[in-house]
């Protein structure tokens, strides 16, 4: 099946922090793919902007550097390579500055098209770089600007930076990127849920028995360790990632598809939430890698604190306090140095009510496996008699529709989250981009949990590397009759 490509209209694109690591590994690769696609207008122009003294010809070279190494299956196509690079441009910047405005006001001026403006940059220059673009004339009500996560660190530092930026740009100007929500299989949940019959009236607390979000990863902190160390899981996976998750999944179906509409939705999610309790969190932090622990480190070396109370694992018990969801327990987990990368969202349903086969004696349940990484793709297992005389046996058995099989090479699977989300900037579409209202609500209820295990000096639990976590996390499943799906 080939995928249809819809190109967008005539951009210019300026990415501050254009020699940064997010530019070099996602965004100017992105570009690239969507240029390959013939998605992006030839006409289209991209400036990098940054600190570092160099010129056009040298951030070019750069760039193909970058598409070598991140751009997959399009990296060797030299002629159209020859083609981008001549659409990508360069300005030595100061963000808090007067270097460098002038001549990028010069390049901006006079374009009858769509401006957008990347801060792929520290979360302490979006103000700056907000300011800036305003005096120097190009935060006019056309142009758009996207911000990177941290959002905050909690309430009060997303209320004020909701409100610096809300200075110098709307709302409809302003689009923060959570690259999870451009995940092919993030946005199906939608088409799940609301283009079949098949679920939506079994979508509710008297179907479903409990729902599990996991966002596994097998790396350690790595070369973040002085950030992650002052975010740790909660703040780094849970508020934004797992939050973005945990909306999609339990909101109401929207009046109609576009972004006010269905960023209402989730936000009454996020605020039906009840606090949660402290015996329904557990916390964790990584040992060391048996066998290989100079190369894979514990947590708190790799952190360089020995007493570091931040956590890298974190599950909890989420209770969504309203008609639809009254009851069923939402289960979240996440966690560094895990057995597997897989990100997955599980809901599993309730046993039927009486099984009319005295010869089974298993439990069987309905379980819906919406994977997000690897292998993208959605599972439903069903039970059925398992082939063969000897009676009526069960078993269980999955309806399987793994992207790549089912819709070809050519299928979206292929486009990554930053191409997608990159291309609604353009379109100025923001229904996968969180409004700040949202931002705040998630802030309002994670700040409890984390001033809570502050204030009682919770240490979080040590676990091994490469194993599933805590087995705090363990526990707290199995008080309530469950169990987490294996990663």
């Amino acid at each position: 099946m080939v995928s249809r490509v819809i190109p967008v209209d005539p951009f210019d694109l300026v990415i501050f922090g254009g020699t940064g690591d997010l530019a070099r590994r996602k965004i100017l690769p992105g570009l690239f793919r969507r240029f390959c696609a013939g998605q992006m207008p030839a006409d289209a122009r991209i400036v990098g902007a940054a600190r570092t003294d160099m010129d056009t010809a040298a951030y070019r070279a750069m760039v193909s550097d970058a598409i070598s190494e991140f751009g997959g299956e399009f990296a060797c196509e030299g002629t159209t390579l020859e083609k981008f690079l001549q659409q990508i441009d360069y300005i030595s910047i100061d963000a808090r500055g007067e270097k460098g405005w002038a001549e990028l006001q010069e390049k901006m001026s006079g374009t009858d098209r769509v401006e957008a403006y990347y801060f792929s940059v520290s979360p302490s220059l979006f103000g700056d770089l907000a300011e800036r673009l305003q005096h120097w004339g190009m935060a006019d009500h056309e142009s758009r600007i996207v911000v990177e996560k941290p959002f905050g660190r909690d309430l009060e530092t997303a209320r004020a930076l909701n409100k610096t930026l809300a200075t110098y740009f709307a709302e409809s100007q302003i689009y923060r990127i959570d690259h999870y929500l451009g995940k092919e299989t993030v946005q199906n949940l939608m088409a799940v849920r609301f283009g079949n019959m098949l679920f939506e009236p079994l979508w509710n607390a008297q179907y479903v028995d409990h729902i599990q979000i996991t966002v596994a990863e097998t790396v350690g902190v790595g070369g973040r360790g002085e950030y992650y160390d002052k975010s740790g899981a909660m703040r780094d996976m849970v508020q934004n990632h797992l939050m973005q998750l945990l909306c999609l999944i339990a909101m109401e179906p929207p009046a109609r598809f576009d972004p006010d509409a269905v960023r209402d939705e989730k936000l009454k999610v996020i605020r039906a939430l009840d606090p949660v309790e402290p015996h329904h969190i557990a916390r964790g932090q990584y040992l060391a890698e048996v066998g290989n622990e100079t190369e894979n480190p514990d947590y708190r070396t790799a952190v360089n604190d020995p007493r570091s109370h931040t956590e890298s694992f974190v599950a909890l018990k989420a209770k969504i306090s309203n008609w639809r969801w009254a009851g069923t327990p939402f289960y979240l987990r996440t966690g560094k140095r895990m057995s597997a990368r897989s990100s997955e969202i599980t809901v599993v349903f309730k046993e039927t009510p009486h099984s009319i086969f005295a010869e089974d004696a298993g439990r069987h349940r309905n379980v819906l496996s919406i994977r997000l990484q690897p292998n993208e793709g959605i599972t439903l297992g069903v039970t059925i008699k398992e082939p063969g005389p000897g009676g009526m046996r069960l078993i269980d058995v999955p309806l399987d529709m793994t992207f790549a099989d089912a819709l070809g090479d050519q299928d979206a699977d292929h486009v990554d989250a930053y191409e997608r989300l990159i291309m609604d900037v353009i379109r100025g579409n923001q229904t996968l981009f969180m409004r700040g209202d949202e931002v705040e609500a998630a802030w309002a209820w994670t700040d409890p949990l984390i001033q809570g295990w502050e204030a009682r000096n919770d240490v979080p639990k040590p676990y091994d590397s490469g194993s599933d976590g805590p087995t705090v996390s363990t526990e707290l499943m199995r008080r309530d009759g469950r169990e987490w799906r294996k990663v």
